[in-house]
């Protein structure tokens, strides 16, 4: 607990010092890059805008850790025998695939926009996080299930739910893109920070309701299964923090700090970094080291 504890304390240390250097980014140099990359790219590599490279390392990192856990899976997905453990094989593989999803969205937001990155970043954000908490979701019935009754749901049964309650914010994401960029004929970047998080209701109604049947895993008399359900609240309990924090910050803080243009894209990727590796260290691990 100790460590975890210290873990989160860094990280946080960690992308205070980054919101903090991304006030000096200055888009007309570009020290530490090379002379023939285009002006788009130059985030990433400008060491006169420190926060761009450190985010991209931390994503990267987080990256390849999601990457070994993945592959950890597979290898030991034909000697796993325990039906309890197996089952949710599926749901673990696919909440992994969008915590990668999110360690990768953050590039999109250290690049410099255009109107393919815009449009990309309306449509994943929601959508790569409305798969992680729909995994969520599903974890914590599964847990609910065996912590009262001893049996899980199906990997079907679980993969499906998962998918279909994602179906709902892709078909939002869709939509909020169609409306405003098709019908209204608006730039893919034209967009107010309050419109960018209405978009995300529904990833907000997931989280809560991740949160709220995570505090019931906890009740059962099958109590081998509650370390499970502790790791799925403070991985929900955390994640709700994180959204207050960048929604706060987003739609309120960087505006009154006068820094809304400068500090609006370092909030968003900061905010896919922390949510992923809250993801992987508090329930990717865990749950991967109780399968196998």
């Amino acid at each position: 607990v100790v460590f975890s504890w210290n873990v989160v304390f860094y990280i946080a240390f960690l992308l205070l010092f980054v919101i903090a250097s991304g006030a000096s980014e200055n888009a007309s140099t570009s020290r530490g890059c090379g002379l023939d990359l285009l002006p788009q790219y130059v985030s990433l590599c400008d060491l006169d805008t420190i926060w761009g490279i450190v985010v991209e390392a931390v994503a990267g990192a987080g990256a390849l850790i999601t990457l070994l856990l993945m592959l950890i899976l597979l290898v030991r997905l034909p000697f796993i025998k325990d039906k309890e453990k197996k089952d949710p094989v599926g749901l673990h593989f696919l909440f992994l695939l969008g915590t990668l999803g999110l360690f990768g969205l953050t590039f999109a937001f250290i690049i410099r926009e255009d109107e393919t990155i815009c449009s990309v970043r309306r449509f994943l954000w929601g959508v790569l996080f409305a798969l992680c908490f729909s995994c969520l979701l599903s974890q914590a019935w599964r847990v609910r299930r065996l912590v009262r009754h001893g049996k899980s749901p199906s990997s079907w049964q679980l993969v499906g739910m998962a998918l279909c309650l994602m179906l709902v914010q892709v078909i939002i994401a869709i939509e909020w893109l169609v409306l405003t960029v098709l019908r209204d004929a608006k730039p893919a970047c034209a967009y107010e920070p309050m419109d960018f998080a209405m978009a995300l209701i529904y990833d907000m109604v997931l989280l809560v309701a991740t949160l709220g049947l995570a505090l019931f895993t906890l009740c059962g008399k099958f109590k081998k299964w509650k370390q499970n359900g502790a790791c799925l609240l403070v991985t929900a309990f955390l994640s709700l923090l994180i959204w207050v924090a960048w929604m706060t910050m987003y739609l309120f803080g960087n505006a009154e700090l006068r820094q809304g243009d400068a500090w609006g894209d370092p909030t968003l990727a900061i905010t896919l970094v922390a949510s992923g590796w809250v993801f992987v260290i508090f329930h990717a691990i865990p749950e991967i080291h109780c399968t196998i």
